[in-house]
């Protein structure tokens, strides 16, 4: 009987994702079903402990963050939660053997959001980290299934692929980051007087991110190639409608992409895994 419970939390762990995110959610409908579920696992956990550092105003955020935790493990532990979330999660940890220090970063990372704090060079590394690298290697353990050497071999563009993705997010929720949260993730940068030239920095090194990123993507198993490439092409998107935005816009608007655009990438993504175009 358990395996309908598991089911209905695998369930929740899919609507969760819908919920949130159409792009991820598009992204994951282009993975080999083996491993659609066990994406859409994980990012119901990262995503359920998103919102309780942004979103739960009015309560005590550390509290239920720590809980969080604890449940996690314990969930992880005892292969088996009666939240369904971590109990998808804690399947899904069990069954690719991903590494707890990826667990411990990434939750270390929510934790930095419980305060309001100045982000030097080593902070904003350390956040990007454990806030998006390591989602891309909790990925790419599902994605490598047991092969050591390939996924030694695709970390490094797992974790630029997740820092891009994450880089993107800070410049299009910069109005309500730092409006709002009051959160300044990029180091060195006046957000009172946004430049051109801090943009650009900027900019700068997410290309960068994007083109190593690239270059692991073209190397990744068949069945999930197609998937990821979508979403590096959504977020590529956002990045360059965000390139072309001036920085006072990005400090009073969030930078969208139109369903109409979406539905072009997604076209395009698809002719070119087809066409082995990547």
């Amino acid at each position: 009987m358990k395996a309908l419970f598991d089911s209905v939390s695998m369930k929740c762990s899919v609507l969760t994702t819908k919920s949130y995110s159409t792009s991820f959610s598009s992204g994951i409908k282009f993975l080999h079903s083996s491993i659609g579920e066990p994406i859409f696992a994980i990012y119901g956990f990262v995503r359920f402990a998103d919102e309780i550092v942004d979103s739960f105003e009015g309560y005590n955020k550390e509290v239920l963050l720590n809980d969080f935790e604890k449940s996690t493990f314990e969930a992880i532990e005892n292969g088996i939660s009666l939240n369904p979330i971590l109990n998808s999660f804690q399947y899904v940890v069990n069954k690719y053997n991903i590494d707890k220090e990826l667990i411990d970063s990434f939750l270390y990372s929510m934790k930095m959001d419980l305060e309001q704090q100045y982000y030097t060079a080593d902070k904003y590394n350390k956040y990007i980290y454990g806030s998006a690298e390591v989602v891309g290697l909790m990925c790419l353990h599902v994605f490598t299934n047991g092969d050591k050497n390939l996924y030694d071999q695709l970390a490094p563009s797992a974790r630029k692929l997740g820092a891009a993705f994450q880089k993107v997010n800070f410049l299009r929720d910069m109005k309500a980051d730092y409006k709002q949260l009051g959160r300044t993730y990029f180091p060195n940068v006046n957000f009172d007087n946004f430049s051109k030239e801090e943009k650009f920095l900027i900019e700068k090194e997410i290309e960068h991110d994007f083109k190593e990123a690239l270059v692991g993507i073209k190397k990744l198993p068949i069945k999930c190639r197609a998937g990821v490439y979508l979403a590096y092409r959504y977020y590529l998107s956002l990045f360059f409608k965000i390139k072309k935005t001036c920085c006072k816009t990005i400090m009073n608007r969030r930078i969208r992409v139109t369903n109409g655009q979406k539905f072009i990438v997604m076209l395009e993504s698809v002719i070119h895994s087809k066409l082995n175009l990547i």
